[in-house]
């Protein structure tokens, strides 16, 4: 059972209406994790808008998704890790190409490079090298690129925590985390 219930969008005031309307245009629903943060509109409006502003970023859908997939099976998100292996596929990766990233492995170097800089400033709490950020930069990721990345990680480290602190009920095909 949920440790904080979803709002219920019949009963949302109109801040929370407007954003719970353009979520459910671009998702045809509104997923629980937005219902179960939408009980602070603010909250809500900062999850949503970080979506829409990395989604126009340089790095790709793709590669935004392998790390979602990473990051979430790092902190055992399962609601996390199921619904970005979904929209992994939507932005063109296979299936397997998505269980690989859960895993941390990427099909080229590009983005093993990437995925291996989000490991680590999750398992370090953002505590990494300068040689870290080097072999970030040496893959072929600029500065503007690498703080993407750093932003992917960190909104995805506020929905992970959202959906386990509050024990979110999945509303996606379910993936199962990696056994540990």
């Amino acid at each position: 059972m949920a440790n904080l219930n979803p709002v219920n969008i019949a009963n949302a005031d109109s801040k929370q209406t407007e954003l719970f309307d353009q979520i459910q245009n671009a998702f045809g629903a509104v997923p629980n994790m937005f219902k179960t943060i939408g009980h602070s509109s603010s909250a809500l409006e900062s999850m949503w808008t970080s979506f829409g502003a990395l989604s126009k970023g340089n790095i790709g859908a793709k590669l935004g998704e392998q790390i979602a997939v990473l990051v979430a099976d790092i902190n055992r998100c399962e609601y996390c890790l199921s619904a970005h292996t979904v929209l992994g596929q939507n932005a063109g990766a296979t299936l397997d190409q998505m269980n690989a990233a859960q895993r941390g492995i990427a099909e080229d170097a590009k983005s093993q490079a990437a995925l291996d800089f989000a490991s680590k400033l999750v398992r370090f709490n953002g505590q990494v090298r300068e040689s870290d950020v080097q072999a970030v930069r040496a893959a072929g990721f600029s500065d503007s690129d690498i703080a993407e990345i750093l932003a992917h990680v960190a909104l995805n480290i506020f929905t992970n925590y959202t959906n386990v602190a509050f024990d979110v009920e999945v509303d996606f095909p379910k993936v199962s985390l990696t056994k540990r």
